[in-house]
């Protein structure tokens, strides 16, 4: 267990101080460009490995009754656990310097450390209650409370970040909004929100109201208290994310095509 939380703490900063270093020496870029594609690098390689073990657990009914699945153990669900956690404390750092950086480039180099972190955590308030929930809620409920069981629905639940890619492009792409793969972006980026964040957290109940054999409108009556509050706190969360995409998607193909961008994203 703690070395598998050790190789987490040292893995993803060791491979952001890494890539910043090698960008910097062999490519010539600056600090500010380091620090962002670095941490778009880091963000690439937790979701390759998050979603390579997501799809090996949610495959576990594919070869039991979904009745059963509630039981069913795979080792990389606790194993990710271990390994993921730190990931959420080094992101919040990562985030920050990011933003630092966008400050420095804008020319705002007056401004004292803890006017940049306020400003941080008012900009970034969201994602950083979300990362510290995650550590301190979703990792002791994922790994201590659950006492081994419910992994195919743990699985089901990493695949949440599978629209990541298309909201990172997203944001890549924010200076051509008028272009044709800004918009197909934007299409990609709705369904895939809707599907993997937004119907999840339904498609869970339902999961286990077919496991448990009872009325999916009883579920929230039966099912593990950790697992009501957590979805209590995060749907909503995912709902108010979707709005603004839902938002966003509709200023976007309102705007005339020769209009300037809109910077109001940044």
């Amino acid at each position: 267990m703690l070395a598998l939380l050790a190789a987490g703490s040292v893995f993803f900063p060791g491979l952001f101080l890494v890539s910043k270093r090698t960008l910097k020496l062999l490519m010539g870029w600056s600090e500010a460009d380091a620090v962002v594609l670095s941490t778009r690098l880091n963000k690439s390689v937790q979701w390759f490995v998050r979603h390579t073990g997501s799809y090996m657990i949610a495959r576990l009914p594919q070869r039991f009754l979904l009745t059963s699945c509630f039981l069913l153990r795979h080792w990389l669900t606790e194993a990710y656990i271990l390994f993921a956690t730190p990931y959420f404390l080094y992101d919040i750092y990562a985030m920050f310097l990011c933003y630092r950086h966008k400050l420095l480039v804008k020319g705002h180099e007056e401004a004292g450390l803890v006017a940049v972190v306020s400003g941080y955590l008012r900009r970034e308030v969201l994602m950083v209650l979300h990362h510290v929930f995650m550590v301190t809620f979703c990792f002791p409920a994922s790994l201590l409370w659950r006492r081994g069981r419910g992994d195919y629905f743990q699985g089901v639940l990493f695949l949440a970040e599978l629209s990541t890619p298309s909201v990172s492009l997203g944001k890549v792409l924010i200076q051509k909004q008028n272009s044709l793969l800004h918009r197909l972006n934007g299409g990609v980026v709705l369904v895939s929100f809707c599907c993997c964040r937004v119907l999840l957290f339904p498609y869970l109940y339902y999961a286990y109201s077919r496991y448990a054999s009872i009325p999916v409108l009883a579920v929230p009556l039966v099912a593990p208290w950790q697992c009501n509050l957590g979805a209590v706190l995060l749907w909503p969360l995912q709902l108010y994310w979707f709005c603004l995409i839902c938002r966003g998607a509709l200023r976007q193909f309102r705007r005339h095509p020769n209009a300037p961008p809109d910077r109001t994203h940044h």
